[in-house]
């Protein structure tokens, strides 16, 4: 068995070496200004890679800029374009940073045209020393990866293997592997799925471990506290990104809590700079205490008994309940964590629309920041919310947008009207 390590800038990640934690910036990246001043106060924060939305070349030259600012300013914190549908804009950016991450389903239609541009990329990241991460998110398959497994746990893991594959007849290894979903089930049981493959196969690469869309508050913590440290309680996982529609430094120690309340990760747990306060680091020891045995049908109850009280008590079961998919006592929300394609305030919209919903029961909400992505990853939403700049939104039903090109001030209206209407 070969166990990989990839190499990202000064990073080790992999190979038995220290949990890395990671966020991403939800700034325009061709705002340069910000983009780095967000950069140094994230890094400074204690976030050990940040990844930054690459969709044109035009935003890979800022890039460029923003890492040369922060170099010159002694910030070596390795940054990740984060590319999707642009196969020359990974071409571009590979020579610029020290990881681009790829989404197989997005990359090109045809498998051998994404098969040949994915060479490309390779021979690029040989001659810089640059990582790929292999970023496979539920809902954005691939329609022929899901006419062959459906939109499951399998098709995700057998499409990063298919990637991987290519790698390999590539002779190139300094990758890295994401399998995430919004429903802590899909993903853990596709990280599961994908080592196993590895594993027959002979070689482990390292993972990237995270619930997309996880949401904000308590129950994002919660949800992504469940999904994660029931890999990292099994030993697996070797970077995390806690994904919350927050400004992104709030996700930082919230991850480092979730590694330190992991005891399979002792030896691994990296250093703490940003503690999380008493009441973030609670929920996370408890979620991280009895997801996974929730998740994996070994226990069907428990009683926390806390300082909090009763209430709070009983508030935090339901939560880790409902983050494990055993029980459900409010709408189950999935909200992306913005970034720079984000064209609206997507922290304030998410909070309204918890606000008018939270009546509700049985329903999956998504409030997503882009038509990019949004429609694609918000698979198990019953209804969702999708901006799509210039003021307007998109309301769906299931995958079918229902209304298009809503301003905004009457968006959340609509979407009310078209939950509580049931057609």
């Amino acid at each position: 068995m070969k166990i990989l390590t990839a190499k990202v800038g000064n990073l080790l990640i992999g190979g038995g070496n220290p949990v890395v934690v990671q966020t991403m910036c939800n700034t325009h990246t061709a705002d340069i200004e910000a983009s780095y001043a967000q950069c140094e106060r994230l890094a400074r924060a204690g976030a050990q890679m940040i990844r930054l939305t690459t969709p044109s070349v035009s935003d890979v030259e800022a890039l460029g800029e923003i890492r040369k600012r922060l170099r010159a300013n002694g910030i070596d914190t390795p940054l990740v374009a984060d590319i999707h549908f642009r196969s020359d804009v990974a071409l571009a950016a590979a020579s610029v940073v020290e990881k681009v991450r790829i989404n197989p389903g997005n990359f090109h239609k045809d498998p051998q045209k994404a098969a040949e541009e994915f060479a490309r990329l390779i021979e690029i990241c040989k001659e810089h020393g640059t990582a790929i991460r292999i970023g496979v998110n539920h809902g954005s398959l691939g329609e022929r990866i899901t006419s062959l497994y459906g939109n499951t746990s399998e098709g995700m893991a057998m499409a990063a293997m298919e990637w991987l594959q290519m790698c390999k007849e590539n002779d190139f290894y300094n990758v890295v592997v994401s399998l995430k979903a919004s429903n802590t089930i899909v993903m853990v049981q596709a990280y599961r799925i994908l080592l196993q493959k590895m594993r027959e196969d002979g070689i482990i690469f390292p993972l990237h471990l995270g619930v997309t869309e996880a949401g904000n508050g308590d129950g994002g913590r919660i949800k992504s506290a469940v999904g994660i440290s029931a890999l990292l309680n099994d030993g697996i996982g070797d970077t995390i990104r806690v994904s919350l529609t927050e400004d992104p430094q709030a996700e930082i120690p919230a991850a480092y809590s979730i590694i330190e309340c992991c005891p399979a990760m002792a030896e691994r747990c990296p250093a703490n700079p940003s503690p999380s306060d008493s009441w973030e680091k609670h929920i996370i020891s408890e979620a991280c205490k009895y997801g996974k045995d929730l998740m994996d049908r070994k226990i069907d109850d428990f009683t926390i008994s806390s300082e909090y009280g009763a209430a709070k008590d009983e508030y935090l079961k339901d939560e880790i309940l409902q983050a494990a998919r055993r029980r459900f006592y409010r709408p189950e929300y999935i909200a992306c964590p913005g970034c720079g394609r984000t064209m609206y305030n997507l922290e304030a919209t998410f909070q309204q629309v918890k606000a008018r919903t939270a009546h509700l029961k049985n329903v999956c909400i998504a409030v997503m920041g882009c038509i990019v992505n949004g429609p694609g990853e918000m698979a198990d939403a019953d209804y969702g919310y999708v901006g799509e700049g210039r003021g307007l939104v998109s309301i769906y039903k299931g995958q079918n947008a229902i209304y298009r090109h809503i301003p905004e001030n009457e968006a959340i209206d609509k979407l009310l009207q078209l939950i509580e209407s049931g057609e």
